[in-house]
């Protein structure tokens, strides 16, 4: 007989270890609707003041894994691996890892989300892409995974579905910000997909969601001893979101971004550094390759040879994009009607930006969403982003705006100009790669 609800709550209201019953219990509860949601609630608030160890948070995210269906790759001929990122501004890295690491010769089923506050999202910088179909069914899924090596979809309802109740709920209560669920919210989606192997990117500034070395280092402690205590090998790394990761940000400018990056137009940028670590790492994660240097040399050669980009546009067309999508991207992703540079307003070098600020410039040129039922204008954004420490002078283009119109292009423009500071000093340059978590 499952425990009454409010005994778990009451539990850990007063600080107490669940037992993995009572937790599984509860979030069956959670999904057939028996559990209320003034009971989810209060349970989210509980777990927010009083925490919980790893054993509880390793019984809550396969509670909420097994909450739905999950995907099974047993005799698959390749080894299952996966990347998630806690988000940033100009994060657009999934487009390039999943055909990176397919060719070379793993198989990343990936399921990824739509922007959240300030972040972009995977998913909607697909969708940039005439015909893409971000929920295939089922079994084309599976095809397009064995056969091109790499998928990204979104998550279908039937994928870890407590977590969609609980998280709405912590969205409302103030509890979002709770480790244990946000590590178990983040690993029961992806411990869904069936992955052997998971590196996780949390970033670290001011455009992440985590701006404090200590708590970013907590949760992705607490995101690697879980994800490994439920059986799947995991690594993380820190990676700095001090100022846009691609020199782009905004939907269909990020997947342009995307390609220019397949065709090895961006090398020795902080992009590049971020995709060959993640790259490495899930290469030895996969346990193919012995050492990250080995892995990262295995990358390049799939970038180098053409075949990452070639997986890419697999991936896109059996997906439902444009067979020529890669040779005439052109003719496929839309243009903003306007496009006017952000001029420097002083001589100097670029020092610092407010990069969640220049996400949420995105969003108010209609790049993301203030409500969830907003529809998004995949043209606009910000290009040509110079990175920080670069010399300028004044009236030299910092950036480019995207808009719908020339109103609102200027209106961010303006925006834009008064989010970096200009000094007389080039600053110290900071490592993208900030420590590693094992």
């Amino acid at each position: 007989m499952a425990p009454l609800p409010q005994e778990v709550i009451r539990k850990k209201r007063d600080g107490g270890r669940l037992e993995p019953a009572e937790i599984r219990g509860f979030i069956e509860g959670v999904t057939d609707g028996s559990v209320s949601e003034g009971q989810v609630a209060a349970f989210a608030m509980a777990t927010w003041f009083s925490g919980m160890s790893r054993d509880e948070c390793v019984a809550l995210t396969l509670a909420m894994r097994d909450s739905g269906e999950t995907l099974d790759w047993s005799g698959f001929g390749r080894p299952i691996a996966d990347k998630h990122s806690t988000g940033g501004v100009g994060d657009n890295v999934s487009l390039m890892l999943a055909p990176i690491i397919a060719a070379c010769g793993a198989a990343v089923p990936m399921i990824s989300g739509r922007g959240l506050g300030h972040t972009g999202g995977t998913l909607d910088k697909l969708e940039s892409i005439p015909g893409y179909d971000i929920q295939p069914p089922p079994e084309l899924f599976r095809q397009i995974v064995e056969e091109v090596g790499c998928a990204i979809i979104g998550q279908t309802a039937n994928l870890a579905p407590a977590d969609k109740r609980l998280y709405a709920i912590r969205d409302v209560t103030a509890t979002v910000d709770s480790v244990p669920l946000i590590t178990a919210s983040i690993l029961s989606k992806k411990l869904a997909a069936g992955l052997q192997s998971l590196v996780l990117d949390v970033k670290l500034g001011n455009g992440s969601f985590l701006t404090d070395p200590g708590e970013t280092e907590i949760l992705a402690r607490s995101l690697v001893d879980v994800a490994n205590g439920a059986g799947v090998s995991t690594t993380a790394l820190i990676t700095d979101m001090n100022e846009p990761l691609a020199d782009t940000a905004g939907n269909a400018l990020e997947v342009e971004n995307c390609l220019a990056y397949l065709r090895g137009e961006k090398a020795g940028t902080r992009l590049d550094q971020v995709v060959m670590a993640f790259a490495a790492e899930m290469l030895v994660a996969a346990r193919m390759s012995a050492h990250t240097a080995e892995g990262e040399a295995m990358a390049r050669r799939a970038l180098e040879s053409g075949d990452a980009m070639e997986r890419f546009a697999l991936m896109v067309h059996r997906l439902g994009g444009p067979a020529d999508f890669v040779d005439r991207p052109e003719a496929h992703l839309e243009k903003a009607p306007a496009i006017i540079p952000v001029p420097a307003n002083r001589d100097g070098y670029l020092a610092s930006c407010e990069t969640r600020e220049l996400g949420m410039a995105v969003i108010a040129l209609g790049g993301g969403r203030m409500r969830p039922d907003d529809r998004i204008d995949h043209r606009v954004g910000l290009a040509g982003l110079k990175p920080l420490g670069t010399k300028v002078e004044r009236g030299e283009p910092i950036a480019f705006v995207h808009a719908a119109d020339r109103q609102q292009a200027e209106a961010v423009r303006d925006r834009v100009a008064g989010l970096y500071v200009i000094a007389d000093e080039r600053p110290q340059s900071r490592p993208v790669i900030v420590s590693r978590i094992i």
